[in-house]
Parts: C-alpha cells; sequence; structure tokens
C-alpha cells in the first residue's frame, strides 16, 4: 500500500472549457489568446492543436502556419474560474482535495484502504465520470503515485484523458524515460547546471545521492527533490506571499507611452486592491516596460509601506519618470520604441497589523477613502469608481490567471461592466456631438 497521493490534471483547460461553452467549437483545432493580435501567443491549446504542434507559448503567426483551420479565441478568465469550481466540487464527492496547484490541477491525499491499487484506481474512473459529469467536453488525466511529485509527474506521461499508476516497485525505473524538464522543479536554469556537470538523462539523475542533489541544487531543496524523486511523503507547504502584481501584453490600440500609462495605472490598482483584501502593505515597487525594437525597461523604487492606491499612483509616476528619461536618450531609429509589454509588481510585503503608521500622513482617513472605492468595485464591479488617469484603459487588462493563483472574480469583474458603459458613454457624446452641430 505505498500509494499516497492522486493527482487530477485538466487536459487542455482552457481550450478545453472554450469548447464545452461552444458546441461550434468541439473537435476543431483551437487556440486561446490574450489579445486578439498577430503579435501574441497562444496561452492555450487544444488536442487537436497540439496534433499540429502548436502548444502554449506557439505565436499566433506561427500557429497559423502550423495549422491554418486553426480557430483563435480571446481569453474568457472568469468562464475558467467558474468552470474550476465546478470541478473542484466535483471531484471533492470522490475524495477530498489536499490542496490546488493551479487552475488546472489539483492534488488530492489517500489514505486507509484507498491506498490500495484496485481502490485508487477505482476513485480515479469516479473522478473521471465526475469530471465527465461536469460538461461532456472536459477531460482529466490522473496519477497515482507515493507522494504529490510522483503523482503529478504521473499525469504528464499519459495525455489525454490517461491514468498512470507508479509503485514504489516501479522507481526509479518507470522515470528513465522522461527528459530532465519532465520533472517538476527542473526549468531551464537547472536543467542548463545539470548538463553543465554531466547530467542529461533522469536516469543519471536518480543514481546520484541525497548529497550529490544537495550540492546541485546549492542547497536544502536539492535533499527534499531527492526525496521526492525516491517516493518519500512530503506535505504540502504553501509558500509565504511575497508580491502582489499584474502584467498584460498590450493590444496594438494601447502601444503608445500614453496608453502604457494608462494600463499600468489599472494594473496597478487592481494590485492595491487585492494587497488590501489580504491584509498586506507594501515598501516597493517593480515596474517593467516590454518595447518593439528595443530592449526592456526595468524600474525598482521604495518607499514607506502602505496600501493606498493614491500614494502607490504616485510612486508609479515617479518611476515612469525615469523610463520616459530612458527612453529619450535612445536612438533614434525609426522613431521612439513602441511599448508592447507591460507589468508592476508590489514587493515587500508586510502585514498592516504589523507595520508602523506613518506620523506624517492621515492613514485613517486614507483607508477610509479605499475602503468606499473597494466595497463598491466588489459589490457592482471593478472600477466602478476608478481614477481618471486609468479612463483611457478601462477595457484594457481584463482579469487574467497566474500559474498558482485562483483570481477573486469579485475583485476583477470589470469586461463586461466597463465595456457596456463605454459603448453607452460613447453613444451619449456620439449624440451630443451630433446636436451641437445641428444648432
Amino acid at each position: 500500500m505505498s500509494l499516497r497521493s492522486l493527482f487530477v490534471d485538466f487536459n487542455s483547460y482552457f481550450a478545453s472549457v472554450e469548447q464545452q461553452a461552444n458546441p461550434a467549437l468541439r473537435g476543431r483545432p483551437v487556440g486561446v489568446v490574450p489579445v486578439l493580435a498577430e503579435t501574441t501567443c497562444c496561452i492555450a491549446a487544444s488536442v487537436e492543436a497540439k496534433t499540429f504542434g502548436v502548444r502554449t507559448g506557439t505565436l499566433v503567426r506561427e500557429a497559423r502556419k502550423l495549422c491554418p483551420q486553426i480557430a483563435l479565441v480571446l481569453a474568457q478568465p472568469p468562464l475558467y474560474v467558474d468552470y474550476h469550481h465546478r470541478l473542484k466540487h466535483a471531484i471533492e464527492t470522490c475524495l477530498p482535495i489536499d490542496y490546488v496547484g493551479s487552475i488546472d490541477e489539483v492534488a488530492c491525499k489517500l489514505i486507509g484502504r484507498e491506498r490500495e491499487r484496485t481502490n485508487a484506481i477505482a476513485i480515479a474512473h469516479r473522478i473521471k465520470s465526475a469530471v465527465h459529469g461536469v460538461g461532456d467536453w472536459l477531460r482529466c488525466s490522473i496519477g497515482i503515485a507515493p507522494n504529490h511529485f510522483l503523482s503529478k509527474t504521473a499525469t504528464d506521461m499519459q495525455k489525454p484523458d490517461g491514468l498512470v499508476v507508479l509503485e514504489a516497485g516501479d522507481l526509479p525505473r518507470a522515470l528513465h524515460r522522461l527528459e530532465l524538464s519532465d520533472l517538476c522543479g527542473i526549468g531551464s536554469a537547472m536543467e542548463q547546471r545539470l548538463h553543465a556537470h554531466g547530467i542529461r538523462r533522469v536516469e543519471q539523475l536518480c543514481a546520484l545521492d541525497k548529497a550529490a542533489l544537495r550540492g546541485l541544487w546549492g542547497g536544502i531543496e536539492g535533499e527534499r527533490f531527492f526525496d521526492a524523486l525516491h517516493g518519500e511523503w512530503q506535505t504540502y507547504r504553501e509558500s509565504a506571499r511575497a508580491s502582489f502584481g499584474h502584467s498584460h501584453v498590450l493590444g496594438p490600440e494601447w502601444r503608445t507611452p500614453a496608453g502604457a500609462r494608462a494600463v499600468l495605472k489599472k494594473l496597478l490598482v487592481k494590485a492595491a486592491m487585492r494587497l488590501r483584501n489580504e491584509g498586506f502593505v507594501a515598501a516597493a515597487m517593480t515596474v517593467r516596460v516590454r518595447h518593439l525594437g528595443a530592449d526592456a525597461w526595468q524600474g525598482e523604487i521604495r518607499f514607506d509601506a502602505t496600501d493606498d492606491s493614491r500614494e502607490l499612483l504616485r510612486q508609479l509616476a515617479h518611476a515612469l519618470d525615469g523610463r520616459d528619461r530612458h527612453t529619450q536618450r535612445l536612438p533614434l531609429r525609426g522613431g521612439r520604441p513602441l511599448p508592447l509589454a507591460v507589468s508592476v509588481t508590489l514587493q515587500r510585503l508586510q502585514r498592516r497589523a504589523e507595520s508602523t503608521a506613518s506620523l506624517f500622513v492621515d492613514e485613517r482617513k486614507n483607508r477610509a477613502v479605499n475602503g468606499v472605492l473597494d466595497r463598491i468595485n466588489r459589490r457592482y464591479g471593478g472600477n466602478t469608481l476608478y481614477f481618471g488617469g486609468m479612463q483611457d484603459a478601462l477595457e484594457a487588462a481584463p482579469m487574467r490567471i497566474p500559474f498558482s493563483t485562483i483570481p477573486d472574480p469579485r475583485l476583477e469583474r470589470d469586461a463586461e461592466h466597463n465595456a457596456l458603459w463605454l459603448k453607452r458613454m460613447r453613444e451619449f457624446k456620439r449624440q451630443t456631438d451630433a446636436a451641437h452641430q445641428q444648432a
């Protein structure tokens, strides 16, 4: 009874949800994109698209070459979050969830007789049926193993709709056919480090002892990786919150200095609202702008710890003044570089209850104002009340789904609300302008 973990990975999740919600997409190659532009990339590809070589990260123009008949659809994060919660509920009718790894994967702990191979497989089939009950176009791969690391690895060994069991007696031989990058925790930098030490196959990695892996990883994480690789049970450790941030690939209409500023203000206000919602203050900010035709610019600024949106916007303005000076010094080759993508991150976090209030700012007044803004925006949709500098970007940067965080729709549901509001305002302006012309 070596089996202690059952891991569920939803196959081609964003694209499968799109196919479930829109029957016209079923059975067709589908690519999900963050913006409708040829310069962006696919953030998800359906099972059918993957047979043509389209993957997450494939540029749109390359996806069209690989699969001319591909249907490109704009991402709908609120829909994916909705299905995520439905699928979680369906799985928990079969087995309690130990932790949520991301929007498309969850881990469950097996106890008692659930650890017997036949019983664990029966539970896996019940989970597959429950997932199918949420949507007949939704599929999942399930891995069963002695720990979460190995069961997650097993989900990638048979896709789509796979079921792989790794028992203690199968290890490490069952892993030898994998690539180093197939193992969670080995990214490109770690893979290069292993290559530099002559390790190019998983079989070579598995042959090393714990001390050797500690040396390769440069610390205790190497020992943890050794234990995970050899089937030792490890309790899930929730990582401490280190930052709040948002990023956005700019659509063509926002690829100007003014457009980038407006989008960054919107991203910052969203991050500040999340900061307050979880009871933190921040004392540093990193702003990054990626350009077309020039190197990326990054600015970092530190300040007294705060969660006040107005103060954070003031600090953002200081940081962007540095970018303006930077771009003005660049040589003119066909004009100043255009911003392509932006991000803002709040760092050096402290719990609000553990931070020292400023002697020079009336924090009570600021918190009262922010509290009113947050309550109204939570109830009626994000940016029902907003700062004037965000006006030009209200339709930009809708909800996005980070790898390991499930967004709270109460804090981010603004795209549909603001699009309708802007449509009405534009119609009102058109009618007003027409009336003035007739007068």
